[in-house]
């Protein structure tokens, strides 16, 4: 049974119409089934969808992002990579299901695959945990990812998760650290590192697996610091102003693109991935091949150095670029031209007045 969304009752309405068109049994028996009426009715869906989807507030992109039926991380590794091999355990505690990693192929080359997993249906997401992962499965990620850099394999990830889980449970064996740790290895890895956020990108939970090379986004998911319920719940005391939090906090992909915090979105079927998963997977698949490309012909170093510009770079004009000094192996500012030219006449703004006054004086004395 298909779900809908409360912008989508019109759509679920004409559906049904189309639903019952399709069956043969009308009200007095077998009945011919009208192909015109059911080929006109479905693109007044179809326009309804580039109707309500082309003009989606951010949060009806929130709720497009947690849709039930929306592909999960486990799907797409089904469906991109070949020879998936199933890896478990942290070496410590045990393992977290909240997360599926291995190694596989893509176009016939290694990579390393980690997927945030909510499940598919209520007993496989309390199972998973509702992609919530704890400190072991953190721990699991790091151990792949060291081992995927030791031989040098690419490192995927399909990020889904409202956030880390927060239980008593996780806290007492270190979630903090262990977040903090997965970070510090997605950083400091010389192999490329790729992330793909397929539906929710929630807070730390997110960023532990998202600090790569290149962090894609699906055009209807989102990426936030914190739910737009629990910032509304902080900012108004008031969980019913989720609308104005999603706007004000602008984790859509559109916005983050702006932002240059994610370097690129990816366009989903219309009404969203749910109703084409075999083509959001092409998608997806291309743009993994594409961007893992641009990373053949660099040295270690040099993947390593792209990914640390890339995030000094965020919220400044022209981000960090390693010193040409021989003595300095630092990061040096690098400046744009227009703030360069700016700087030097806000410096030297006493001079330059004097210089215009004296160049009118000269000219109302040549005109006179």
């Amino acid at each position: 049974m298909k779900n809908y969304l409360d912008f989508e009752k019109e759509i679920k309405a004409l559906e049904q119409e189309v639903d019952g068109l399709k069956s043969p049994f009308g009200s007095e028996g077998i009945s011919e089934v009208d192909t015109s009426k059911i080929k006109n009715t479905q693109q007044e869906i179809n326009q309804k969808l580039e109707e309500i989807y082309s003009n989606l507030n951010s949060w009806q992109r929130t709720q497009v992002a947690r849709h039930e039926d929306r592909p999960k991380a486990n799907f797409y590794i089904k469906k991109i990579f070949s020879q998936f091999t199933l890896l478990s355990g942290d070496r410590y505690f045990g393992d977290d299901k909240s997360v599926i990693a291995g190694f596989g192929l893509l176009n016939n080359k290694s990579v390393l695959i980690i997927g945030q997993e909510k499940g598919e249906d209520l007993n496989s997401r309390i199972e998973r945990n509702f992609g919530m992962m704890r400190p072991e499965g953190y721990r699991k990620c790091i151990r792949l990812m060291k081992l995927a850099d030791r031989f040098q394999i690419p490192v995927i990830t399909f990020v889904d998760t409202p956030g880390a889980y927060p239980g008593l449970g996780a806290e007492q064996r270190g979630q903090a650290s262990a977040i903090a740790n997965s970070i510090e290895c997605c950083m400091s890895l010389t192999v490329p590192n790729i992330s793909v956020i397929i539906g929710e990108g929630g807070s730390g939970g997110a960023i532990a697996l998202a600090s790569s090379n290149k962090v894609i986004m699906l055009e209807n998911s989102i990426y936030s610091v914190i739910s737009p319920e629990g910032c509304a719940s902080i900012l108004w005391r008031d969980p019913s102003k989720s609308l104005q939090a999603a706007e004000a906090m602008k984790l859509t992909a559109k916005d983050l693109l702006k932002l240059k915090i994610i370097d690129e979105v990816i366009p989903e079927p219309l009404g969203g991935a749910h109703r084409d998963p075999d083509s959001i997977s092409a998608d997806i698949k291309h743009s993994l091949i594409k961007n893992l490309k641009t990373f053949e012909n660099l040295t270690k170093d040099e993947i390593y150095d792209h990914r640390k510009a890339k995030f000094l770079q965020i919220g400044r004009d022209q981000g960090f670029s390693k010193s040409t000094s021989l003595n300095d192996q630092g990061l040096s500012y690098k400046e744009s031209r227009l703030h360069k030219i700016k700087s030097h006449l806000v410096k030297n703004k006493y001079i330059f007045l004097g210089l215009a006054a004296v160049s009118i004086a000269v000219l109302i004395a040549i005109l006179s």
